[in-house]
This record gives structure tokens, sequence and C-alpha cells, in this order.
């Protein structure tokens, strides 16, 4: 996720809805849990959200006092830690929320680098929360995928893990004539890149590769067991298409069949079709060897697992902190925004990142989560806005 990735694909959006105004002087409202929608399955990208603006032009409410936020010791423990990440970034990243300042976020970084109290009590007292538009939020996980590979080719591994081209030829979008596309990802895999020395590992199997594109980062299992992970460094510039879409569509999936492990079982038991599928999208993730702990987010700093958060930029300012209290409890709490994804656009739209993992697969792949959100600013850029 860069995991700049496409932040997971599995993913389906909520239309959301806003008003226009400013935060307005009235008192902060209790927290509310959102009430309860049908439960949708997990599928695979994020259409018709609303992604016109920003942040300031859906309308700006105050949210409750962070204090009487339901925020667990250990939630707040891991998003200090993030946003103590963040912060040499969040002083030099662009604002595009209408929400904040950059120099709002000097006092509480400064504050982070040395605090050595409750956590909780931290983000009380130097943060406000804010409710964008409705505050009404959608939520999906990814994860960090782990596949069996190798750095150079043989027997068994020979899907291509490939580097950026130095030479990256100019994306045909729109209606174009078919011979003049050029790294779709069937010219790739159909090896449109071979013989130039940009292959930095092989992959046992395509469909695993595909999967990691979707997430965008991942570690590599070399077959003497040692770990190589790698990043996101660029894409071929073509738009994400939906396969779990397309399949479905076409009446591919039956119930129970739209979660990433499903998707990937069908392709596997039909690998003809399921290649010319996945060629159906094509967008294709080129890749750069990790040396740091874990994969970057679009601050250029490492993620966190269970504490990173996706978002649109022009919606959350990219470092701060976000409430969320959904559907699916497992996701409810403290995050922080470190991250930025293709698919994850428009206001209280959010992808949430649980790690490597067995585990971390399960809840990421099955994530899928309607309910509140809300963003927490520091205390000068609340004050600010009200009195704007």
């Amino acid at each position: 996720m860069t995991t700049g990735r496409g932040a997971c694909a599995l993913l389906l959006s909520l239309a959301l809805t806003a008003c226009a105004g400013i935060i307005p002087v009235s008192p902060e409202r209790a927290s509310r849990p959102a009430p309860a929608e049908p439960q949708v399955p997990p599928p695979e990208t994020s259409p018709d959200v609303p992604v016109s603006g920003n942040a300031a032009s859906q309308g700006i409410r105050p949210g409750p006092a962070v204090a009487s936020l339901d925020i667990e010791r250990d939630q707040a423990v891991r998003a200090l830690a993030a946003f103590r990440i963040s912060c040499p970034s969040v002083l030099n990243r662009e604002e595009r929320t209408g929400l904040t300042a950059t120099s709002d976020w000097i006092e509480p970084c400064r504050a982070a680098e040395s605090w050595s109290g409750d956590a909780v009590r931290f983000f009380a007292e130097h943060f406000r929360a804010v409710e964008v538009g409705s505050g009404r939020a959608f939520a999906t996980g990814y994860y960090e995928p782990e596949i069996s590979a190798a750095r150079e080719r043989r027997n068994g591994y020979d899907w291509p893990v490939y580097a950026v081209p130095a030479d990256m030829p100019e994306a045909c979008t729109g209606d174009c004539d078919p011979q003049l596309e050029t790294l779709t990802r069937a010219a790739i895999e159909s090896g449109a890149l071979a013989g130039q020395g940009l292959e930095i590992a092989w992959a046992e199997d395509l469909v695993d590769l595909y999967f990691l594109q979707v997430q965008g980062s991942g570690i590599l299992r070399l077959p003497d067991g040692d770990p190589m992970r790698i990043g996101y460094a660029g894409t071929n510039g073509y738009p994400y298409t939906s396969i779990g879409r397309l399949m479905r569509e076409r009446g591919l999936l039956e119930n129970g069949q739209t979660t990433a492990e499903g998707i990937a079982d069908w392709l596997r038991e039909n690998p003809e079709q399921g290649r010319a599928i996945m060629q159906q999208n094509p967008r294709y993730i080129f890749f750069t060897e990790l040396d740091g702990p874990g994969p970057l987010g679009s601050l250029g700093r490492p993620v966190t697992p269970r504490a990173t958060v996706a978002a649109d930029p022009d919606f959350v300012p990219l470092g701060a902190p976000v409430f969320l209290d959904l559907e699916h409890d497992v996701a409810d709490g403290l995050w922080v925004a470190q991250d930025t994804g293709s698919a994850i656009r428009g206001a209280n739209r959010f992808d949430t990142f649980w790690g490597a993992g067995d585990d971390a697969y399960r809840i990421a792949s099955g994530m899928a989560s309607r309910g509140q959100a809300y963003i927490l600013i520091p205390a000068a850029s609340a004050a600010r806005l009200r009195a704007d």
C-alpha cells in the first residue's frame, strides 16, 4: 500500500451523502452507534462514491469529545506509535482537505515525540473529533500477502515479478486501437518485458501474484525459507478493472464465492479461463525490494498492522487519527491515515490494514462494513474552523 497499490481490490463502496458548510458553534454530541444495515458481500472496487471537492466542501460538524469515544488502551498505544512514525511526513505533505493547516500539526507532533503518559489522554488533549458530511462510513480491509517465489527462475517458478521499466510507454486509455495498446497486463504476461533484466523475483503461482498486485505489497517466501519483502513501485498507467464484478456478471461465482478466497479458488480450478479473466484487468503493478520493517504507505513511512487506515487525502489529512464505529466490531476504534488507494475514494471511505498472516488475510478479505467515522484534527484546526 507504498502500498499506494489500489488499497484492497476486494471492495465495494457505499454512496455517501453530504451537506455544505463548516463547523458551526454547537455543543459536542455524544457518540452514537451506526444503525445496522444489511451485510454486503466483500466485493471488488468502489463504484458511485462521490469524490468531487474535499472535506470542507462536504460540510463539517463537531463530533463528540475524544475522551468520550470508546478507545481501548492498546488501540491508542498502536495509534500513537503510528502517529509518531507519520509526523515527519505530515509536516511536509500537501494539505488538500481544507480541514487543517500544516502548522497545526507542529504542536501535536512535538507532544507525541516526548509523550510517555496514557495514550488515550494524548489524543483527548491534542485532538478534536469532526464529522465530514454525514459521517456515514464504509470500510474494507487489506493485508500483506505472502506467496512462494524465488530470486532466480527455476523449475516451478515461472511468473516474473517486475521492477518498473526505465522507459514506460504511455498507457492507451479510452477508445484505443488494440494494436496500439502496449504494456497491458496481457502484453506483459505474454513477454513484452522479457529480456530487459527487470525481474526481481519469480512467483510460483500466477493467481497468488495477481492478488499480491491487488494488495500492492507483500512478502515473497523463498525456497530456503527466507522472506523477501517487496513494495509498490509503480503501475503501467491503465485503470483498474474489477475481475470479481466481471465474474459475477457472467454468472461464474455462486453465493459464498465472492470473497478473495472464493475468487482465487475459481481462477485456479479454471486456469485458462481464469488467466483470460485476470487479463481483463489491464492494470499491472511493478515492485521494488524493501529493506525496512514493513510495507510503506503513501506517506513514505512503514504502515502499522491494526493501526493504519487508507483514506482519500482530499477528505482525510494524511497522518490524521480516525475513529471508526462499524458493524464489524473487530475494526472499531482508533486508526491513523497513513496510506491511500486507487479504489479508496470519497468522504468516509476507508481501508483498514491488518498486517501479514492467516488472521490478517481472514479479517481483511471478509471486511466490508458500514458505520460511523470521526476524523481527529488538531485542536488549533478545530478552533479555526469554528471561528470561520
